[in-house]
């Protein structure tokens, strides 16, 4: 792999916990979030049992070059339905633009219609982020919703953008996104 960093997604385990407060706090991070208010250490612990213990979520600790770098989970994991929702942050600026996002991106795709065999992913991401959406676009999502007023952040109200990804989707959009990743210097397994 020349030029890109090693990406892997582990488990999330308790010794996370407070890495996740402190990189949750950021306000890097907190200002794509819905909540935006500063977690106190009460309320995250509860998350992180809540989290740790829930059948219906998924969470793993982004690592570039085996450095923890940021978070991604499934939500809403309904298989019951075929679909669950999803999300991801960096919590360091500088890993930003390195393709990591894009990386985490097709792992979780894979990881939801190939080994949970699921039909549908979905996300909502804030309307103002649009590198976030775009990206997601890019690896076939398709825009199904557009929330208005749908969350306050800084107390004012934020438009939100609701996008899927079907199977179906993918088998389009799998082998454009591959060769990106592979382009950029990527090793993704077959």
């Amino acid at each position: 792999m020349s030029g890109a960093v090693k990406v892997v997604l582990r488990p999330l385990a308790a010794e996370d916990s407070g890495r996740l407060l402190v990189w949750r706090n950021l306000p890097e991070v907190a200002r794509w979030m819905y909540s935006d208010h500063l977690i106190s250490a009460e309320e995250h612990d509860l998350w992180f049992v809540g989290a740790l213990g829930d059948a219906r979520r998924r969470y793993w600790i982004i690592e570039a070059d085996g450095t923890p770098v940021g978070l991604a989970n499934l939500y809403d994991l309904a298989p019951e339905h075929g679909r669950t929702s999803w999300a991801y942050y960096l919590a360091d600026p500088s890993t930003r633009g390195q393709g990591i996002g894009a990386f985490v991106e097709y792992w979780v795709i894979e990881h939801v219609f190939g080994e949970l065999g699921l039909n549908k992913l979905w996300c909502e991401v804030l309307v103002d982020n649009e590198p976030v959406w775009r990206l997601h676009e890019g690896f076939g999502f398709q825009r199904e919703a557009l929330f208005r007023q749908h969350v306050r952040k800084d107390g004012l109200p934020a438009d939100v953008v609701g996008l899927g990804l079907l199977k179906s989707d993918w088998a389009a959009a799998r082998a454009a996104s591959r060769t990106r990743l592979v382009t950029r210097g990527f090793d993704l397994p077959a």
